[in-house]
């Protein structure tokens, strides 16, 4: 099975930007902090089902576990948009990555 790549990702997302044109709020700076919100909300979502459920739950109840996955993947389309918002690149963010990366593994 293929992986799936933040570059797929950004451009579903601006595929939903550009079918919704007109009644979504166009992506550019402006819009970040509202989808950056949104966001926060959905990573509350997902904080929810761990808290109500556990993770023994997610891992073993089929129906939990999609539940859970589904919003996980709204954390991803928010993070696409803001992405998106921001014109940050996949290379761009992996570069930034991999510095971060890089100096927590030579931290301790």
């Amino acid at each position: 099975m293929k992986d799936f790549t933040l570059g797929e990702v950004l451009d579903m997302q601006q595929k939903l930007q550009e079918k919704y044109k007109g009644k979504w709020e166009p992506i550019g700076p402006a819009t970040g902090k509202n989808k950056l919100l949104w966001m926060v909300g959905e990573v509350g979502e997902v904080a929810e089902i761990i808290k109500k459920n556990g993770h023994e739950r997610i891992m073993e109840d089929a129906p939990t576990r999609a539940h859970f996955v589904e919003e996980m993947a709204d954390v991803l389309m928010y993070y696409g948009d803001i992405m998106n918002c921001f014109s940050i690149t996949p290379e761009e963010l992996k570069a930034s990555y991999t510095e971060k990366f890089q100096r927590n593994m030579e931290r301790w």
